[in-house]
């Protein structure tokens, strides 16, 4: 009994200190911005008594709410009602159809499509890497977000949506009829003279499994150099992307996460795996986010020799945050470093050799640049 009622006292001290906190913390907040609250407080005042419609009080406070974090000026993070979290987790979760592009944004603002996959919907409607979105269907591009424009693109595989593009000053219009996009994560082959190729086309949970096969089945064709691309690759999943650097790099550090406190951990390539072959890694504009967390490695360890064109320069971490009522926020928590703690966020990452590659080309000049150098790599030695 006097066991019970110690506990019962520990957890009311407990509360009661939780409690004192809160209270503290929302005490200070209200004291220091009493005249932005007060401001708030103001406008609501006199929409309720003055405007010509009524408007509901929740509906002002979830606007005031968007309006907060669209004032950070970050395109990634964005407050979701609880219908738009909804249909964000559906396209998530759900078997959804989608067009074939990755989308971000440019250093104007604009949603820029800078991947089609290839036989894609998109890919056969004439979409091109590079192409400006300026329309979703009947909704212009300034009027949304960047997960709301994608997500308009999604939709009931066999129905159609209509993308209006900028393309060097002109306007075009595309209707492409939406598919379920089914995307293979790693691709290989042994290309001339037994030099391996892999395609990390995008970063999924289990494409470090997947990479693991190929590069087995690459060995065993007894190949003398290997080519990794990563053009394109918009990236994915982070844990995968260290996973997969184990095969390429180092013991050590593979990327660094800064927090908004300036805190910094580190997540490490543990176990290392000899390659044993030369390694030439391609990238370009579209490559990001993840695969520039592997790029990065690679280049800051000497691991192998980067080609082709800078990389888009993604380095921020998002976080979803549920909500009560429903809501939900999807925000930007932490940006990441590369081993040798470089700042990538819209700069990118330069190649050791810059070759452009541009649409109409017949001949792939990065890979045959690729090739060039391992030859000669293994030449010499």
């Amino acid at each position: 009994m006097f066991d019970n009622r110690k506990t019962l006292k520990t957890i009311f001290v407990v509360l009661a200190i939780f409690s004192f906190l809160i209270t503290g913390i929302v005490g200070v907040f209200l004291f220091t911005n009493h005249q932005n609250i007060g401001k708030l407080l103001q406008v609501v005042a006199i929409i309720k008594t003055q405007y010509l419609e009524d408007v509901p009080v929740s509906g002002m406070m979830e606007g005031a709410a968007r309006g907060i974090v669209e004032s950070l000026n970050d395109p990634y993070s964005v407050y979701l009602n609880q219908e738009e979290y909804e249909e964000f987790r559906q396209h998530i979760e759900g078997s959804i159809g989608g067009i074939g592009i990755f989308v971000s944004v440019n250093e104007e603002e604009k949603f820029v499509v800078y991947s089609v996959i290839k036989g894609t919907p998109a890919n056969k409607a004439g979409l091109q890497k590079g192409d400006i979105i300026f329309r979703v269907n009947d909704k212009l591009a300034s009027e949304m977000d960047i997960d709301e424009a994608v997500a308009n693109m999604r939709g009931e595989p066999g129905t159609e949506v209509q993308v209006g593009v900028l393309r060097d000053g002109e306007l075009k219009d595309f209707m492409v009829t939406r598919d379920i996009i089914d995307i293979p994560t790693v691709e290989s082959t042994v290309i001339e003279d037994d030099i391996g190729y892999l395609q990390l086309n995008l970063f999924a949970s289990n494409s470090d499994e997947a990479l693991v096969e190929h590069l087995a089945k690459l060995k065993q064709e007894k190949i003398k150099g290997l080519v990794l691309d990563l053009r394109d690759n918009p990236g994915g999943d982070l844990e995968s992307a260290v996973n997969i650097s184990g095969y390429f790099v180092p013991q050590g550090p593979v990327v660094y996460i800064v927090d908004n406190r300036g805190r910094t951990k580190s997540m490490e390539n543990n176990s290392p795996v000899e390659l044993g072959v030369p390694l030439v890694v391609l990238i370009n504009e579209g490559s990001a986010s993840a695969s520039e967390v592997l790029a990065g490695a690679i280049k800051d360890t000497n691991s192998g020799i980067l080609i082709g064109e800078k990389s888009f320069g993604k380095a921020l971490v998002q976080v979803l945050i549920e909500m009560k009522g429903g809501d939900a926020m999807k925000l930007t928590t932490a940006k990441y470093l590369t081993p040798n703690k470089t700042d990538i966020q819209a700069k990118g990452i330069e190649p050791d050799i810059q070759v452009s590659l541009m649409v109409d080309d017949t001949e792939d000049t990065q890979l045959k640049k690729a090739l060039d150098v391992l030859a000669k790599q293994l030449g010499e030695e």
